[in-house]
C-alpha cells in the first residue's frame, strides 16, 4: 500500500507556485504598455507652485496649510504630452477634508496661476463625490458615482455664460442618464477613507470611465464636440477650502 503523506508537503508546494506563476503572469499582462510619469522622488516632469506640490516618501503631496490657503485651485500638471484615448492607473490617498481629482483631456486655463479646464476624476476625503465624472470650469458634473450618463450634442460655440446657463446645481443638464453602476452609498463602501485607494481612468473616443479600486463608479460618452474634448493635458489638483493633504503614487499611463 502506497503511503501519500510524504507526497503531501511536495503536492501543495507545487500547488502554492503554480498559482503564485500565474498571479504574476496575470499582474504582468495587466501592466503590459504602461509606463510611469512619476519617478517617485522628484516632480521632474511636472509643472506647478512648489508652494503646495511636494515629494515625500514615494508620493506627490499636496497640501494647503493654515498658511497656505487657496483662492483658486491649484494644478500639478504633467509636461509630457496630450494624452487623447489612454488607461491610466494610479494610487491615492485623501485627508477626511481633502478635495482633489486627476483632471485629463484638459487644458491650461488663462489669467488663473495654475489652473486647468477639462475633465476630472473627482476624489474627496469624505468620499462624497469620489469616482464621478466633473468637468472642472466648464459643464460641471456629466456623472454622478453610480451613473452611466450619454451627454447630448451641442450645435454652436457657447459663451461662458452659455454654458452656465446649462447648469444647474452644479451639474450639467444637457445629458440623459442611460443606466445604473449602482447604488451611490454602495459604491461609496467600495472606497477606503483617509487610506489607499487604486483610480483607474480610461478614456477612449469619446467614452470616459472611472474606475476606483477596480469598481466602475462612472462612465460618460460626450457627443457634445462643442465642449468636449478628445485629447489634452493631464494634472492633479488641491482644491479651494480648508487645510488638506492628499497624495498619489504608482502613476502610469498607457495609449490606446
Amino acid at each position: 500500500m502506497l503511503n501519500f503523506k510524504g507526497f503531501l508537503p511536495a503536492i501543495l508546494l507545487l500547488f502554492t507556485f503554480a498559482i503564485s506563476c500565474k498571479t504574476s503572469q496575470t499582474s504582468s499582462e495587466s501592466e503590459k504598455g504602461f509606463k510611469s510619469i512619476f519617478d517617485g522622488k522628484s516632480l521632474k516632469g511636472w509643472s506647478g507652485d512648489t508652494k503646495y506640490w511636494r515629494v515625500e516618501n514615494g508620493s506627490i503631496v499636496g497640501e494647503i496649510t493654515p498658511e497656505t490657503l487657496l483662492k483658486t485651485n491649484s494644478f500639478l500638471t504633467w509636461q509630457g504630452g496630450e494624452p487623447a484615448d489612454f488607461e491610466l492607473k494610479a494610487e491615492f490617498n485623501i485627508t477626511e477634508k481633502g478635495n482633489s481629482g486627476i483632471n485629463y483631456r484638459s487644458v491650461i486655463f488663462p489669467d488663473v496661476p495654475n489652473a486647468l479646464k477639462g475633465y476630472q476624476a473627482d476624489i474627496d476625503g469624505a468620499n462624497r463625490y469620489t469616482g464621478q465624472n466633473y468637468e472642472e470650469r466648464g459643464r460641471t458634473t456629466l456623472a454622478y458615482r453610480g451613473q452611466i450618463t450619454e451627454i447630448n450634442a451641442q450645435s454652436a460655440h457657447m459663451s461662458p455664460e452659455q454654458v452656465r446657463a446649462k447648469v444647474a446645481k452644479n451639474a450639467w443638464t444637457e445629458l440623459k442618464v442611460t443606466g445604473s453602476l449602482g447604488e451611490n452609498e454602495g459604491l461609496k463602501a467600495k472606497i477606503k477613507a483617509e487610506d489607499w485607494n487604486e483610480i483607474r481612468l480610461v478614456a477612449k473616443g469619446n467614452r470616459l470611465q472611472h474606475y476606483v479600486n477596480g469598481v466602475l463608479m462612472s462612465d460618460v460618452t460626450d457627443n457634445d464636440t462643442v465642449n468636449g474634448k478628445s485629447k489634452g493635458l493631464l494634472g492633479v489638483q488641491v482644491h479651494v477650502g480648508p487645510p488638506m493633504k492628499v497624495q498619489y503614487r504608482n502613476i502610469r499611463i498607457k495609449n490606446l
